[in-house]
């Protein structure tokens, strides 16, 4: 996962990684005085175009309803509202450009600076440096830039803004990509950061929210060897800690071919659903001091059942209290006024209806049900729903996994050892050894306390960081596997950085863009092992095909309940955090029952509200699914091309908006139908 690079660009630095005992409030008062008339809105638009020619007419209309949506009674009266408009309107096409160099430089330098210093800050909350203290979880949660907004109307540099730089909806984008520049682009997107005006006391409470909810996943690991069955046998090795839910998804992915296998799945579901009922014993929780069944509900110490109390809904708290502080934002965002707008409209320039539409034209298609009988034949089993981390469609799953473990165990006994190798793996995906150096060397690799993330510079001359989470016996395979998926991250963020054309087109369109990147660089970790690749090419087309199409599957129903929920929660607004359980509940089973019941042949389980992204990165999940269908189109793209120059090329477009995007990269529209056309032909190939 990468730390957030495409919310809007005032926001990004406090809604990326966080975490604090300390709760935000959600009682500000402010209101808005928008108090700017259409009769003096029309005047000020007249005196404009008498001022200057009417080639300005469509700027000057688009600035003067701009500032005027933004004015406050404390930023000045009418007579210096018209004033200022008169005074600072940019008529000459060079002082405007003039103008977009000087703010893009020091927007760099701000932007840069702010992202290092909360990077730095929470290190102590990221990276395995010891038990987290009291003051970790407070400066990590402090926002350095939560005041940065303010200041610039305050200093009326927002207000300049929005004046020469008119801001497009995604409708009007869409319109005029065909025709527009380079520069016309860029300077969209700098008139795309002045849309709303959110006071800083709401920015720094979002940023309390996020903080806390990350801490609480970050800190949430089962003692995997503290498990016992009915018969108390401890079936997981002693010394297994894993992180919910991405440790207990990989392991149970990793016990399809393994010695009691099936019953560790088993007991790993039955883990997962205690966590989503929240009947989860807090004496389990981050610690080995039990042993605890949790198909029984029963805890025991040195060999006598315990009382236990369970877990008191903390973890529909933490999405509550990140609920309250973005829906805080509602009133001050007059263009996208919910967070359900903003997170798809404005940030992935992706309507939730189009997103919507995309997953369940997909997870319902015949193709799915084809996938999940040939699922069913492999096992020679019943599918359960766990079987939605199905893994058998993975090259690697036909090697040995301990041995994968030695290779990289061996390999990589520290993050630095990963880190001195990185070059090497860009050579051997096609970049000049020249070209890999200038990558690697502009990326950082720390240790990572969770499970490991990417978090990008904003500025040149800083690094990237990609953090990973290796023990004291090395890097096993699992956190190889992940750490070529956050280097994925990094290698995009660090050319679409330093290589871009104009600093506020840095990056891709949305997240699930660099998520589709990351994929791409993960398929290729036994490459980048050195392990021989399958001769069959064409069955291995297939299995890649099937594994996109599953994987795609699964996500798309936790995406589509994260959105569910969501607009329960604006329905409800006060519901309790028990309220909230209840309904997330309810709500993950309706949508197993409508999609995944006639495909598994099991009823009720809530199974897709397990996803950590949930509580730590709220409608964060849906650029997974789309990253998925990304991948799968650039692949096919690309799989006959050198891969690091059409990568390279592809980034090289920017954060232009997704469907331009990805024409410029593939030719056609972000789509699942090239995904199942192939799976068509896959199961054709692999019987």
């Amino acid at each position: 996962m990468t730390a957030k690079n495409i919310l809007p660009v005032l926001t990004i630095l406090i809604m990326a990684f966080s975490c604090t005992n300390n709760q935000p409030k959600t009682d500000t008062v402010d209101q808005f005085d928008f108090k700017i008339s259409e009769e003096t809105k029309n005047e000020t638009i007249r005196a404009l175009m008498e001022k200057h020619s009417d080639i300005n007419s469509f700027r000057i209309e688009k600035g003067v309803n701009q500032v005027a949506a933004l004015w406050q009674d404390q930023d000045g009266d009418v007579n210096e509202f018209k004033t200022f408009c008169l005074d600072n309107f940019l008529s000459d096409s060079s002082e405007l450009e003039l103008a977009y160099n000087k703010i893009e430089r020091n927007f760099e330098i701000i932007f840069g600076l702010y992202n290092s210093m909360t990077i730095k800050l929470m290190e102590p909350l990221h990276l395995d440096m010891g038990e987290i203290h009291h003051i970790d979880n407070i400066m990590g949660a402090y926002s350095p830039s939560s005041h940065l907004t303010e200041d610039l109307f305050v200093n009326k540099m927002a207000f300049y803004i929005a004046l020469n730089f008119p801001a497009y909806s995604l409708t009007d984008k869409a319109k005029k990509a065909e025709k527009w520049t380079r520069k016309d682009w860029a300077y969209a997107r700098l008139g795309d950061m002045f849309i709303s005006r959110v006071p800083a006391d709401i920015l720094q409470d979002v940023s309390i929210a996020s903080t806390n909810a990350d801490t609480y996943i970050a800190d949430y690991n089962i003692y995997m060897g503290n498990l016992i069955n009915e018969k108390m046998e401890q079936i997981f090795p002693k010394d297994l800690v894993l992180i919910t839910h991405w440790g207990l998804r990989d392991e149970l992915k990793s016990n399809y071919n393994a010695e009691n296998g099936l019953e560790k799945q088993r007991m790993i579901y039955s883990v997962m659903l205690n966590i989503v009922k929240q009947t989860i014993p807090s004496e389990v929780i981050n610690s080995g001091d039990y042993l605890w069944n949790p198909n029984t509900a029963k805890l025991y110490k040195d060999g006598k059942e315990q009382s236990f109390s369970a877990e008191p809904y903390t973890r529909y708290e933490h999405l509550l209290h990140n609920f309250k502080a973005l829906s805080a934002m509602d009133k001050y965002n007059p263009v996208y006024p919910t967070y359900i707008e903003r997170a798809y409209d404005e940030s992935m320039e992706l309507t939730r209806a189009e997103i919507e539409t995309l997953f369940i034209e997909f997870i319902t298609s015949p193709q799915i049900a084809e996938v999940a009988k040939l699922i069913k034949q492999r096992l020679g089993r019943d599918l359960e729903p766990f079987d939605i981390w199905y893994d058998g469609f993975k090259t690697r799953t036909n090697i040995n996994e301990e041995e994968l473990n030695r290779i990289t165990r061996r390999r990589y006994p520290s993050p630095a050892a990963f880190e001195n190798d990185m070059p090497r793996m860009l050579i051997d995906l096609g970049w000049t050894r020249e070209k890999a150096n200038y990558i690697a060397n502009k990326i950082s690799v720390d240790p990572a306390r969770g499970a490991g993330h990417a978090w990008g510079a904003e500025m040149k001359g800083e690094n990237a960081h990609l953090r990973t989470r290796v023990p004291s016996t090395g890097m096993d395979y699992k956190a190889y596997n992940i750490a070529t998926h956050e280097l994925g991250h990094n290698v995009e963020q660090t050319i679409t950085l330093y290589d871009i054309d104009y600093y506020l087109l840095r990056g891709v369109p949305n997240t699930a863009f660099t998520e589709a990147i990351a994929f791409l660089f993960q398929a290729n970790d036994l490459k980048l092992l050195g392990q021989s690749a399958p001769t069959n090419k064409e069955e291995t087309q297939a299995y890649a095909a099937l594994d996109n199409c599953w994987s795609a599957f699964e996500i798309m129903g936790v995406s589509l309940l994260d959105m569910y929920v969501w607009q329960w929660m604006y329905e409800n607004p006060d519901a309790s955090p028990k309220e909230l359980q209840q309904a997330v509940e309810k709500i993950a089973v309706e949508v197993w029952n409508l999609y995944y019941y006639p495909v598994f042949g099991v009823k009720d389980s809530p199974i897709l509200a397990i996803y950590s992204h949930m509580i730590t990165s709220p409608l964060y999940l849906a650029n997974y699914p789309v990253g998925h269908l990304i991948e799968f189109q650039i692949e096919q793209y690309v799989k006959d091309k050198q891969f690091a120059d059409e990568i390279t090329r592809m980034l090289l477009q920017g954060q232009i908006i997704p469907q331009e995007w990805m024409k410029g990269a593939v030719g056609s529209e972000i789509s699942g139908r090239p995904t199942l056309q192939a799976v068509e032909k896959a199961l054709k190939i692999i019987k």
